[in-house]
């Protein structure tokens, strides 16, 4: 094994657990902490938005960073050695939208609604801030098919070494701006409930696979 098989194998190792970091936080959020805030006593309420939700944000946040920075190296090994395809940018991109969504949309607007920055309307930007994790959500579910799937998916149609796009690759493209210009300026509709966003992620991997699979 030469020195840069095993900075790799260490860089990936590292991307998995800030994902497992990242992803954890916003399941927790989405699953957990949101349910808690509307059922808790105002006293609890106030002491969570306080405490607790600053921390976890902070863990949230860095997770996503490092997990992008490890995932940019990693992309660069991966195109060097042949090895892109369909899911590979497709899950890489998903990956940047989120990373996006949580620097530029849900930390800015928590540090309203939590009151960590004084001015702005809070209810109108934990509003902003929900919508937005609620799609990183819906885009974890085909982010990590494309993270897992890219480079172990034997036989796959998107192929290797192939990095231009077929037709299904860019109808994957369209269909995910179209679902991020939703998260930025639309509404949370199906994805209102814990249900409704986990079973719309599974739905939507299955529609991508399809798509970079069969056009």
């Amino acid at each position: 094994m030469t020195l840069l098989s095993l900075l790799m194998i260490l860089v990936r190792w590292s991307h998995l657990l800030f994902g497992i970091a990242w992803i954890g936080m916003l399941y927790y959020f989405n699953f957990v902490q949101g349910g808690y805030f509307k059922a808790a006593t105002p006293e609890a309420l106030k002491d969570a938005k306080a405490k607790l939700a600053p921390s976890a944000l902070w863990w949230f946040r860095w997770g996503a960073m490092f997990t992008f920075i490890t995932g940019l190296v990693l992309l660069g090994y991966v195109h060097a050695n042949g090895q892109l395809n369909g899911y590979i940018i497709m899950g890489a991109l998903l990956a940047t939208i989120m990373f996006l969504n949580v620097w530029l949309v849900i930390w800015p607007n928590q540090k309203i609604a939590l009151g960590i920055v004084q001015g702005g309307d809070a209810a109108a930007a934990g509003a902003k801030a929900a919508l937005a994790s609620r799609h990183n959500v819906l885009f974890s579910g085909p982010m990590a098919l494309g993270m897992l799937a890219g480079p172990h998916f034997i036989g796959s149609a998107a192929g290797y070494g192939h990095p231009s796009l077929t037709m299904g690759g860019w109808i994957v493209i369209a269909l995910i701006a179209a679902l991020e210009a939703n998260a930025l300026f639309g509404k949370q509709s199906v994805l209102t409930t814990v249900k409704g966003v986990i079973t719309s992620s599974i739905v939507l991997a299955f529609v991508i696979m399809g798509l970079l699979e069969f056009m």
